[in-house]
């Protein structure tokens, strides 16, 4: 009883899912409608993602020089997916959503994350997109381009890297030109109802999903700079600019024509894991496929010119919470794996007094010490990174339907955390993978067990959506100093909260203190880092921050968890006791193992040590 119970337990008796039923847009829902969308899930997930996720991984997408092949099983899983109208669940009714609860969505989603990820990665990739459209985009648009979306008819892609950019997005070269290929001083570019059309040209990289024959059409958001008057192209990220460019032009009707827009494949990229998730190289208007005779793809703007960015950020931020959870379901896979290994397992005897016995009976492994180490180290992991990234969703939630002054807060904390949604669960599922092959011993290292498989596919989210380095500036350079440190200080309200509370729980009192000077001790760093107010010595050691920062958080969810479950232990939660004392485990093993890192950790934030930062290239 691991995954499902755990939902159970972090949506109801943690985050109180059904008390958002009271509220206006969910009033339609109980928790019998929300237990039926999981239960759905559950069984799409084993059914139709699970049994092909080996398979996947081993048969990788083939690009023939004219299409990309996929294994059939992959769009009849993605369409199972599609006519359960999960795609869709969170939104509202009148593009076709359910109306659920984000916090629902995102539970929903982690049993598709954990039976294949790289299948998974299309829905995600694909929701994001109509998601920016819905938010950004024109009433012509939403319904062009994002309703077919969320209907699971056509799939979508983000294009941001560039080879000659990676993450520096300040240095992408894409450009995107007025189409005005009728008579000259034509406005008909300004006036198409599908927003104003462009042409670009460039080159993306490590763009996922962009290229294959499913669905009725592809849907690239395209990050491109408009030239000046000169027709030079503005520095910096100002003159960054989104464009939808559908992979087959869109007519009047808003159906797809079947002519091909000019996008091309330069080819596909080999990855070590995320296999199933075909991933490309894509040129824009290197004329193989002209439109009118002319070399350029179709691009409709969203938003203004020079906003870019700023809604792209809502597809990005979106992505980072989803790969935060899908890097805990990987953790999560592992972890259910070694568990029913060690169980299972047996090897070696018991210690007594006088030595082992070697006449006794082999015990199950899960009864050596070191075991429980590794099983306990995941535990605290999987579980915590799946709380964060529900809590994350929950505060989605309420900025949506809360009051004012709760969606201010919500808005705040879901800002600052965002960073260690994403990054914290990337990090250490990463580690709780390795745990599970350590478990398996040989085994784990072989293909014979799924364990190297989540290993691999869970190696790419550290980098993907924004790298630790990139988390880590962003953190220490601008969350938490933003607004004067507001969000920093609300966090910190909540937190003290939780501690107050804890301080009163016989056994979680000693967690309460331990917490409270880990976080006194992240705003004093914080400071610190900050009170010579030169950026290079205060962002030197980002990184360490951010796995500081993070692991503060995590004790904090920790702490709120081990109240659930000693309030189900009063209660006599159906749940039952062996189920919540593993909870209490779990929190007494991060307190104990884990939050003491962050001394070392943030210890060379505070002394802004320039070690790194003053080492030079030659000294390598």
């Amino acid at each position: 009883m691991t995954h499902r119970a755990t939902i159970d337990f972090l949506l109801y008796d943690w985050l109180g899912a059904e008390r958002l039923c009271q509220r206006q847009r969910h009033q339609e829902h109980n928790r019998e409608t929300f237990d039926a969308v999981l239960d759905l899930s559950e069984k799409l997930a084993r059914e139709q993602f699970a049994p092909i996720n080996r398979l996947v991984d081993v048969h990788e997408p083939e690009f023939d020089g004219e299409r990309v092949h996929l294994p059939v099983e992959t769009p009849k899983a993605l369409r199972a997916f599609n006519d359960a109208g999960l795609m869709a669940a969170s939104k509202d009714a009148d593009v076709g959503g359910m109306q659920l609860p984000t916090v629902v969505e995102i539970a929903s989603m982690s049993f598709f994350y954990k039976a294949s990820v790289a299948l998974a990665a299309y829905p995600m990739l694909t929701r994001g997109n109509a998601n920016t459209i819905l938010a950004h985009g024109s009433p012509r648009q939403i319904e062009v381009f994002a309703k077919p979306g969320f209907e699971g008819r056509t799939f979508g892609t983000m294009c941001l890297s560039e080879p000659q950019a990676g993450s520096s997005l300040s240095d992408i070269l894409t450009r995107a030109v007025p189409d005005v290929c009728a008579a000259p001083g034509s406005t008909d570019w300004q006036t198409d109802p599908l927003g104003q059309r462009y042409r670009l040209s460039g080159n993306k990289m490590w763009i996922s999903g962009g290229e294959h024959e499913m669905g009725e059409n592809i849907h690239h958001l395209v990050l491109a700079k408009i030239p000046d008057a000169n027709g030079q192209l503005v520095p910096g990220v100002r003159g960054i600019s989104l464009f939808i460019v559908p992979r087959l032009l869109v007519g009047a009707d808003g159906r797809p024509t079947g002519q091909r827009n000019d996008v091309s494949l330069a080819g596909l990229n080999h990855k070590c894991g995320y296999r199933g998730t075909v991933n490309t190289l894509l040129n824009f208007g290197e004329g193989r496929f002209p439109v009118n005779g002319q070399a350029g793809a179709v691009g409709h703007l969203i938003g203004e010119a020079g906003q870019g960015l700023k809604c792209m950020f809502t597809l990005m931020n979106e992505a980072r919470i989803s790969v935060g959870v899908g890097a805990t379901m990987l953790g999560y896979a592992g972890y259910e794996a070694s568990l029913d290994y060690a169980k299972q397992r047996s090897q070696g005897r018991r210690m007594g007094a006088g030595g082992k016995d070697h006449s006794a009976p082999q015990i199950p492994i899960i009864e050596h010490t070191d075991v429980k180490r590794m099983l306990l180290q995941q535990k605290a992991i999987v579980e915590g990174g799946l709380a964060l990234g529900l809590f994350c969703a929950r505060l989605v939630d309420e900025e949506y339907t809360g009051t004012a002054a709760e969606a201010e807060r919500a808005g705040l904390l879901l800002e600052l955390l965002t960073p260690i949604a994403k990054s914290w669960p990337s990090e250490w599922a990463q580690e709780a993978n390795s745990l599970a092959i350590q478990i398996l011993g040989g085994y784990g290292y072989t293909r014979d067990f799924p364990v190297e498989q989540y290993w691999r596919d869970n190696r790419l989210n550290m980098i993907h959506e924004g790298t630790h380095g990139i988390q880590g500036l962003d953190l220490l350079g601008r969350k938490v100093v933003m607004n004067g440190g507001q969000a920093l200080g609300v966090l910190a309200e909540r937190i003290g909260e939780t501690i107050v509370q804890a301080t009163q729980v016989d056994g979680l009192a000693a967690h309460a203190k331990a917490l409270a000077q880990a976080l006194e001790k992240v705003g004093q760093t914080t400071q610190s880092a900050w009170s010579t107010g030169v950026p290079e010595e205060a962002l030197a050691n980002a990184t360490p921050y951010l796995q500081g920062f993070g692991h503060t958080v995590l004790a904090w969810i920790w702490l709120e968890l081990a109240l659930a479950a000693t309030a189900g232990q009063a209660a006599r939660s159906p749940l039952g006791d062996g189920f919540l004392q593993g909870k209490l485990a779990a929190c007494d093993y991060f307190f104990n193992f884990e939050l003491p890192k962050i001394d070392a950790w943030l210890g060379v934030v505070a002394r802004r040590d320039m070690t790194c930062a003053k080492a030079q290239a030659d000294w390598f």
